[in-house]
């Protein structure tokens, strides 16, 4: 993993030889926040993250896997990509699970609020992390991108439970097949 403070220590301690081809490595401002935030990363017992390339940090996946509520059991992918104006912009984010879910569609696109309108550059991978988190504890008919699942919700929260249970076991809900997804 990068470590922020590794060039200057490298410095400090005369050893700031060229990288192959006769030039240092630089970094982006959105490589040197993402480091910070993922060294600082607070992560609940329910999630956990994975760098395919451990030298990418601005490319990884998210795992949650909830112990409580509708989505007790099951296990969720997301895949993170942070752009070059990060902080400035948010992160792209994607669910790679197909989840019956209010708040995401089966494209894998996520409805959170500080993904959206709401970003500001204050707020960290880890305030992301627990967003995300929140939604599965409590999904949000109110602000739907799957409006087929939040009307099941608002109206027979018993289906909805039945109906998340079933696509979390591999099965149909209407039309749509859901892969297995529990752990």
């Amino acid at each position: 993993m990068i470590k922020l403070f590794s060039l200057k220590q490298q410095k400090k301690d005369g050893e700031s030889t060229p990288k192959a081809g006769g030039q240092k490595k630089t970094f982006t401002a959105a490589q040197l926040r993402i480091t910070k935030d993922i060294n600082e990363l607070n992560l609940p017992k329910t999630c956990a993250t994975e760098f395919p390339d451990p030298d990418d940090l601005l490319n990884f996946k998210l795992i949650i896997c909830p112990d409580e509520g509708f989505y007790k059991g099951g296990r969720f992918v997301f895949n993170f990509k942070v752009g070059p104006n990060y902080p400035h912009e948010p992160p792209k984010v994607k669910c790679e699970t197909q989840v019956y879910h209010p708040n995401i569609d089966l494209e894998g696109n996520v409805c959170l609020n500080i993904l959206r309108e709401d970003w500001k550059p204050v707020l960290t991978i880890n305030s992301i992390v627990y967003g995300l988190q929140y939604l599965f504890l409590e999904p949000n008919p109110e602000d739907p991108l799957n409006r087929e699942a939040a009307e099941v919700l608002q109206t027979n929260r018993r289906l909805f439970e039945h109906n998340v249970f079933k696509a979390m076991r591999g099965n149909y809900i209407g039309a749509t097949y859901f892969q297995r997804c529990l752990k």
